[in-house]
């Protein structure tokens, strides 16, 4: 009797617990998460999070849900095929002129180019404008390009109070900077300007050196130095800035700066000494900032570049620089391992300009993705000074979402099949 009453007590127990178990997980089976967007059987490389093999990615409510071998697409709004195709965070391009307007020049003017005209194309997702604005014209820049642009856009603030303006007098006068309010400005769009830059300088005298640190230095923030100083020498630029800092236009061989590769072949000590030091090196192509006889033996010796800033602008973007994707496949033709160059793409770049929220695919992190093929065959690419490099790869966006949205898809991976009646 005793055992009979003690099953059947143990029976009813069980039972309790099954109706307890079904009433608690069957609502949140029923309610599981609804991804977006699932990019599904892509290469996954995400040098944050030291992922590089095959995963799938899952985008719920503009952000990364989730990244893994194999995710389900039974709740999934939207499948995208991408096997055979790598997956990245979004591309962050810290060199370029965007600060697009109707004046002569570049600070709202004809050389600067839209940014959305370029970016998603090129799988990039953030631009970076290199000091094309001051502190007295930034808030222009910002009502003009920057609100109205699906691209994030950031900005290094020019020492000169209005930036860079090709051939403006105001560019060689150093009492047109204002360190105070250049520091007071980046505080008070401290999500939107990175840092400080300094270049296209004709003068001898190191004010704009010494008012960028100041500036920098009470903001919190690094110093990008541009080109064209030819009466600074190439030792004393680098011997001021500070680790973290940037120099731009590595690669360059102009006579209106000494190059980082002497007449030998031997990247000058000096300046491994400073890449010793903590200062980064971006490759900033442009119209003349980036030759192979430089790249090239620098590549050899060590000096790689931390980002593949473009120099973006009117002219460059039709020689030999083209986009991102270009310089990309440029050092991944020059001997750079696809997981080095991918690197420089996102991560490195996210983390100079002090913004690790960007360039990952963490869980929780901005859903801003490129989407890249590597093609294979035979290819030619050109340097500032018309050289060309023969290539057997080459990359080529095929889709590109920024904030959980697609926003540029080559040849229709995301779109629905036509149905010819």
């Amino acid at each position: 009797m005793f055992n009979i009453k003690r099953s059947f007590n143990s029976k009813i127990k069980h039972a309790c617990i099954f109706i307890f178990l079904f009433v608690c997980l069957v609502p949140s089976i029923s309610n599981a998460q609804e991804i977006d967007i699932l990019l599904k059987g892509g290469h996954v490389i995400d040098p944050k999070n030291n992922i590089d093999s095959k995963m799938d990615v899952a985008i719920v409510d503009g952000k990364i849900f989730e990244v893994a071998p194999d995710i389900s697409a039974k709740d999934a709004k939207k499948v995208v095929d991408v096997s055979g195709l790598y997956v990245t965070p979004g591309l962050i391009n810290i060199h370029t002129h965007i600060f697009v307007g109707s004046k002569d020049g570049f600070a709202d003017g004809w050389d600067s180019v839209d940014p959305d005209a370029f970016s998603f194309r090129s799988g990039v997702t953030t631009m970076v404008d290199a000091g094309t604005s001051g502190w007295r014209n930034f808030p222009l820049f910002k009502k003009n390009v920057i609100d109205r642009s699906k691209t994030r856009v950031l900005s290094f603030l020019d020492i000169f109070d209005f930036g860079f303006s090709s051939g403006s007098p105001e560019m060689h006068d150093t009492t047109t900077m204002n360190a105070r309010m250049t520091c007071e400005t980046i505080k008070k769009y401290s999500g939107i300007i990175v840092g400080v830059c300094v270049g296209h300088y004709s003068g001898s005298d190191w004010m704009p050196f010494t008012k960028a640190i100041e500036a920098a230095s009470c903001s919190s923030v690094p110093i990008l130095v541009e080109t064209d100083m030819p009466k600074l020498s190439l030792e004393g630029q680098l011997s001021h800035l500070r680790p973290g800092d940037i120099l731009t236009d590595t690669y360059e061989d102009v006579h209106e700066r000494m190059s980082v590769v002497d007449e030998k072949g031997k990247v000058r000590p000096f300046v491994l000494d400073a890449q010793k030091r903590g200062i980064l090196f971006d490759a900033g192509h442009g119209g003349a900032g980036f030759w192979f006889s430089q790249a090239m033996p620098a590549l050899k010796q060590g000096l790689l570049p931390n980002s593949f800033g473009t120099d973006l602008h009117r002219f460059s973007m039709n020689a030999g620089m083209k986009n991102i994707l270009n310089l990309m496949s440029k050092f991944l033709n020059m001997g750079m391992s696809l997981q080095a160059v991918m690197a420089r793409a996102a991560w490195y770049p996210a983390m100079s300009i002090k913004r690790e929220d960007l360039g990952n695919l963490s869980v929780g992190a901005v859903a801003d993705v490129a989407v890249l093929n590597l093609l294979h065959g035979k290819f030619g690419f050109v340097d500032a000074g018309n050289n060309k490099m023969d290539g057997t790869r080459k990359f080529q966006a095929e889709l590109t979402i920024r904030a959980g949205k697609i926003v540029y898809d080559l040849n229709g991976i995301s779109a629905k099949k036509f149905q010819n009646k």
